[in-house]
């Protein structure tokens, strides 16, 4: 019997796993010989020896779902649409940079867009300029809740929901950097809450 190349069959392991990813059926062996780029004769020897090891599913020819795609394969798109001013209320315009994959099992399911992070005011949050915040949208804020809050003067910023005041009559959003902004809030009268943030990406 001969040995199988282990490069090999990890590429070929790679390429089912992404096709699988990409289009939720797996590929032929056709087309994981063409996109590996060996014979389709050795493409079958290795997936049978994949298949062996309980590493993907073959049967009768054709590749059914493997099972480590399975595990990778429930993604979310969300939109990375620019940045939010971590400040003042700034106006932004929503401009769809690029769409990126969240994976459900880090995530959870929701209705996801991306901001990055402009300014200082929400450090003491752990959320630093440059940083990728995940928010999801059309979702109720409750006090505690980091927002993306969009004033009456259609502008937005990012900040700790706080809550309503009864005695001035207005909501409060507070900063979250104690050494530079001790104790400052911005008071609303009014305002649409745009998204709640979930997560921080961030690079160590």
């Amino acid at each position: 019997m001969r040995t199988k190349d282990q490069g090999t069959l990890d590429k070929i392991l790679k390429f089912v796993n992404k096709y699988y990813q990409e289009n939720r059926v797996a590929p032929t062996i056709s087309e994981v010989a063409a996109g590996v780029g060996v014979a389709r004769s050795t493409t079958h020897r290795y997936i049978q020896e994949l298949s062996d090891r309980d590493l993907l599913d073959y049967g009768r020819g054709i590749l059914s779902a493997p099972e480590s795609a399975k595990m990778k394969t429930a993604y979310i798109a969300a939109p990375l649409v620019g940045s939010i001013y971590c400040g003042s209320p700034e106006e932004e315009e929503e401009n769809v940079e690029e769409y990126v994959s969240l994976p459900v099992s880090l995530f959870g399911k929701g209705d996801f867009y991306i901001l990055r992070a402009k300014g200082d005011s929400m450090v003491d949050a752990g959320i630093a300029e440059g940083d990728l915040l995940v928010i999801e949208r059309n979702c109720p804020a409750s006090e505690g809740d980091i927002v993306v809050a969009l004033d009456q003067e259609q502008q937005n910023t990012l900040k700790r929901y706080v809550g309503f005041d009864n005695d001035e009559k207005c909501f409060i959003l507070a900063y979250e950097n104690e050494a530079r902004y001790p104790g400052e809030v911005i008071k609303l009268k009014s305002f649409e809450v745009q998204g709640v943030a979930r997560h921080v990406i961030k690079a160590l």
